[in-house]
């Protein structure tokens, strides 16, 4: 089915799928680093898996709080889970790690009259490292990820499949298939760093299969099929992954699960400093790059 497509906007699609499936391995974070960081104890010293995941949390607030997009989101966890699979990260750096990436994203994707000043960015998530700081952790990151900010993420895969399969619902039934409803799965995988194992791909696909699944759209099982083949997708990844993705969402989902704080920086945030943060985003500064010092490993 995919193969056959004629209309030169599915070819386009196409084209831009043949090229992202191309691209999707030279950004992924090191497998073994995500999993030294999956084995480690808590003992205050070392990354684990349960700081990543509140640090992605916090950023996940921060996205909803500025009204970023997925894309932005999707980004910023890319960048800090490849730079914490290839450093030794100490805990007490995380924050300051954690929303260098972010800010990274946030000036790679949006548009620059939407990104904020870095005091207000540290400011509303109230961390006490200061923009020099900020800013030379920025230039470790770039230089530990050879300056590769742009990244093909499960984001694009994601909305890129969902572009393909939504042509084979009726009117009626692409209601149930939205990408918003998508996104937000995605962003609730995200913050399990478990998933960063998986390729791209194979993330998006297991998403959108358990969606198609949730949603009863049997319509779609051939278009699904094709798409899987086309990207040499296995079976059994698939199968693998769709079973993790359903347990996260159904955790995700419950009341026990400790989901992103919007509230938490809204409180901090009066009306007049709002306004004032709201127009500072057109005054963008070029802020000075400190040179590297110091360790950010043990």
């Amino acid at each position: 089915m995919i193969d056959t497509l004629v209309t030169s906007e599915a070819q386009d699609l196409l084209y831009q799928l043949n090229s992202l499936l191309e691209q999707e391995l030279k950004c992924q974070p090191k497998a073994c680093g995500l999993r030294l960081i999956e084995t480690s104890h808590d003992n205050g010293l070392r990354m684990t898996a349960r700081l990543r995941d509140f640090e992605v949390k916090d950023l996940l607030s921060l996205t909803q709080f500025f009204g970023f997009s997925t894309e932005t989101f999707s980004l910023s966890v890319n960048l800090l889970d490849r730079f914490l699979a290839k450093m030794k990260v100490q805990p007490k750096h995380l924050g300051c790690v954690g929303l260098t990436c972010f800010y990274l994203a946030v000036k790679s994707t949006e548009e620059e009259r939407n990104v904020p000043l870095a005091t207000d960015l540290i400011r509303i998530s109230q961390y006490k490292f200061t923009v020099c700081d900020m800013m030379r952790m920025e230039k470790i990151v770039l230089e530990k990820l050879g300056w590769k900010v742009k990244a093909t993420t499960t984001y694009h895969l994601l909305q890129l499949f969902h572009s393909l399969l939504i042509e084979n619902l009726s009117g009626e039934r692409q209601k149930l298939f939205t990408l918003e409803r998508l996104e937000t799965n995605l962003k609730a995988c995200h913050c399990k760093l478990g998933f960063s194992k998986a390729k791209p791909s194979i993330l998006a696909l297991s998403i959108l299969a358990v969606e198609m699944h949730e949603q009863k759209l049997l319509e779609l099982t051939d278009a699904m099929e094709s798409l899987q083949k086309h990207s040499k997708i296995s079976n059994r990844d698939v199968f693998c992954w769709k079973e993790l993705v359903s347990k996260c969402l159904a955790e995700y989902s419950s009341s026990k699960c400790l989901k992103p704080n919007v509230q938490k920086l809204k409180w901090i945030v009066s009306g007049r400093t709002a306004r004032q943060l709201k127009h500072s985003y057109y005054r963008i500064e070029h802020l000075p790059t400190i040179p590297e010092s110091g360790s950010l490993t043990h």
